[in-house]
């Protein structure tokens, strides 16, 4: 696809119908000087999100472009959907929310044009989102530096600015299990970062439960390195010189400390329970690998696309 957009604005919207609008007209307001197009892409949601888009498409018919999904695929892949959908030379990424003003997205798109990088990540001054949330975001920071090799001052965030050249690399990524930052770090290291504001929420609570941010942290640990396969074997190599040092000692104990002392069955069945779980942690991650590599090879859609509306910008 050649570029004929400067910018083009990807919005994953999963029960954003009462914020979507707002967002969409401050880039209309913000970005009113520069050739840009916002690319809605509806991933499942059960509220008015599809009508809202719908109307947003008649109200810019120039500008906006709706991307319908035909059921729920999660944020990376609603937000492959709408890169696979883009045309701009720059492409940026923000949330349906609110928390992302998307006038912060001109000093990133200054910066990855006048600095030379592929991507330029918002790195928020004060986060705004809950303690729960900053947790998994913790959590997947430090992970990240381990298995994605991410630079520890780097701060990864749905909040970016891609230039043509990285959108074509993650695009290239057909898989079921797309984590975008990973797509990101297995492609390029020339990074950059600026500080951005950070809003609360326009609507109480987030779309991220638990479990979502749980199935985010695996796609990033599993699909992006065999780290977690090598932890295995180490655990199980640890845990089995272990087990032959405490087998020595108690025959040690046994022969030289206290002959008379019985080894008891809660002994037995303490390792017996203790190595049991072991062994099932490291065939679940077996298993885990060869589940995924099942669904990839079967084909399984990384989304879905129901129907698109708007203009189609690029050929």
């Amino acid at each position: 696809m050649d570029p004929q957009v400067e910018l083009s604005l990807v919005i994953p919207v999963y029960n954003g119908s009462r914020s979507i609008g707002a967002v969409v007209d401050q880039i209309h307001q913000s970005f009113s000087h520069l050739d840009f197009e916002v690319v809605l892409v509806n991933d499942g949601s059960t509220d008015e999100s599809e009508q809202v888009c719908r109307s947003l498409v008649e109200r810019h018919p120039e500008t906006v472009r709706f991307v319908h999904l035909a059921r729920n695929f999660g944020e990376h892949n609603a937000v492959l959907a709408g890169l696979n959908h883009a045309s701009g030379s720059y492409v940026a990424t923000l949330d349906d929310d609110g928390q992302n003003p998307p006038r912060e997205v001109l000093p990133m798109y200054d910066a990855i044009r006048t600095g030379d990088y592929d991507v330029v990540f918002g790195r928020y001054r004060v986060k705004r989102h809950s303690a729960f949330r900053n947790l998994g975001s913790w959590l997947n920071d430090r992970v990240a530096n381990v298995i994605l090799g991410k630079p520890p001052d780097l701060y990864l965030s749905s909040f970016k600015v891609m230039n043509r050249f990285i959108v074509d690399e993650i695009t290239k990524y057909t898989g079921p299990f797309p984590h975008i930052d990973g797509l990101i770090l297995r492609a390029t290291r020339n990074l950059g970062q600026i500080d951005v504001e950070h809003l609360s929420r326009s609507e109480a609570g987030s779309n991220y439960t638990f479990s979502k941010l749980f199935l985010l942290w695996l796609n990033m640990f599993l699909n992006f390195s065999i780290a977690s396969l090598r932890v295995a074997t180490v655990a199980g190599v640890s845990i089995a010189l272990l087990s032959g040092l405490l087998m020595v000692g108690i025959v040690f104990d046994k022969l030289y400390l206290n002959p008379d002392v019985a080894i008891g069955i809660p002994t037995v069945l303490l390792f017996i329970v203790f190595f049991s779980g072991i062994q099932l942690v490291i065939l679940g991650v077996i298993g885990e690998y060869l589940g995924r590599l099942f669904l990839d090879h079967s084909k399984n859609p990384q989304f879905t696309v129901r129907y698109v509306m708007g203009p189609k910008r690029g050929s």
